[in-house]
């Protein structure tokens, strides 16, 4: 398998640790020096494994449910990996978002060292619950 293979299978397994939000799973994927973040969202994301799945966890423990749906189309080149999919979010509350994003990984020693989503986020922001909304503002104010 070539380098390019074997990236997309690693990024693969990540993105199925995190449709069950398998933490420690995804933690094992991550270099310390990580980085995550939502292109066009404030602040500068989350750095390392912890800080990465700390701003993850802000918005999906809330969630009654969460799935990866079919679909998904991944190419790479090098040491990156795109990832075109779509989520699935569902609240208690009974709302359900289907959100689409690309993400950009890059892979480095075996492991994702920079995640960066791009996506439509006023999609999540006109669809979801009050009540999370207030959520994510108020964690983000913490933060």
């Amino acid at each position: 398998m070539n380098n390019v293979e074997t990236n997309k299978k690693i990024v693969q397994q990540y993105w199925d640790a995190l449709a069950v939000r398998d933490w420690e799973g995804m933690k094992a994927l991550l270099t310390d020096d990580a980085h995550y973040t939502d292109v066009g969202t404030p602040g500068e994301g989350g750095v390392g494994p912890d800080g990465v799945l700390d701003r993850l966890k802000i918005g999906l423990e809330p969630l009654s449910d969460y799935k990866h749906l079919p679909g998904t189309n991944m190419i790479g080149e090098g040491d990156l990996v795109m990832t075109e999919h779509t989520e699935q979010w569902h609240f208690h509350t009974g709302e359900v978002i289907d959100h689409s994003f690309v993400s950009v990984t890059q892979l480095r020693d075996g492991k994702i060292c920079r995640w960066h989503d791009y996506s439509n986020i006023s999609n999540i922001t006109d669809n979801a619950p009050k009540w999370w909304i207030e959520h994510i503002i108020a964690a983000s104010t913490q933060a």
